[in-house]
């Protein structure tokens, strides 16, 4: 399936902003089945420097320094991007235990190594209490049907409530509460399994949402997601699970960031200088090929 995708984020100070430098990760990959056909990124006021990269996980960055004074920042993204993601075999691979053990032994340098996904991190500490709610469904199962058991499991007995959560939330407080966003049940989710021995990986992107039957759909009205990355051993390779709907990560789902928890891949982070507060907003399309084109399209319809 073939997107068309737009993602807006705002900053409004309340005092000028005399310097700031900012990191943006709001690209989709161009790995796990995705093809990027078309790609621009809008910044107001203009940057001083900009610098594009990949980061070690393999996310593409852009670094923007901006050292005139300004009260507000605008960030635009505007991708056509393509989705083929096979669905895997979730009955196939190691134990659990031989999954571990080839996890703890690999060598490779990449940021895509599943040592890098076993350990404690910035968002993700280590919580017992998580390891043992993830090993009752996995008690029984291949590893991959397991993991999948843990996502239908915390979308069934979890309830998501915009607004209850806070990016200061813990796998440890949602556990206790049964309730946030997707980014709170990815975190408990990783917790859990790599409690287990499993090494898994945040996910930040977008998924397509449809709307009601007969309804147009209103622009904006999406967010970015997040889901979990769980590796299966050489063979499968990581395989993605969304523990908010309680699902593979599909073709309806389209990364853009990887990496141990929301701190590797927070679509903006850097450093202001300034003083007083902040407003910020973020709104996101997602349009799949099959419907009529929305205006902000053209640009990459001509692309």
């Amino acid at each position: 399936m073939r997107y068309d995708i737009r993602l807006r984020i705002g900053y409004d100070y309340a005092l000028p902003v005399r310097s700031a430098h900012h990191l943006l990760r709001v690209s989709p990959r161009i790995d796990r089945g995705q093809t990027l056909h078309a790609l621009s990124l809008d910044i107001a006021p203009d940057t001083d420097e900009t610098l594009q990269e990949s980061c070690f996980f393999g996310n593409r960055t852009h670094h923007l320094l901006l050292n005139r004074p300004h009260t507000a920042l605008s960030v635009e993204m505007r991708a056509r991007v393509e989705v083929r993601r096979a669905e895997p075999d979730l009955s196939n691979g190691p134990d659990i235990a031989t999954l571990s053990d080839m996890a703890r032994h690999s060598r490779a340098e990449s940021g895509q190594s599943p040592i890098y996904q076993l350990a404690a991190s910035r968002m993700v500490a280590p919580l017992p209490e998580a390891g043992i709610f993830v090993a009752e469904s996995l008690s029984g199962l291949s590893p991959g049907l397991g993991v999948l058991a843990v996502a239908q499991r915390i979308s069934s007995e979890f309830a998501y409530e915009p607004g209850f959560s806070s990016l200061a939330t813990t796998p440890a407080q949602t556990l206790a509460s049964r309730r946030g966003v997707c980014q709170d049940f990815a975190h408990l989710m990783i917790a859990g399994l790599r409690q287990t021995g499993i090494p898994a990986a945040y996910v930040s992107g977008f998924l397509r949402t449809d709307p009601p039957p007969g309804q147009p759909r209103i622009e904006g009205a999406d967010a970015m997601h997040a889901w979990i990355e769980a590796w299966l051993g050489p063979d499968l390779g990581w395989v993605g699970f969304d523990p908010t709907n309680g699902c593979l990560a599909g073709d309806g789902h389209v990364a853009v960031a990887f990496g141990r928890d929301y701190a590797d891949v927070a679509p903006v982070a850097g450093v202001v200088t300034t003083t007083g507060a902040q407003a910020t907003d973020h709104a996101v399309d997602v349009v799949p090929e099959n419907e009529p084109p929305a205006p902000w399209q053209a640009s990459l319809l001509a692309a």
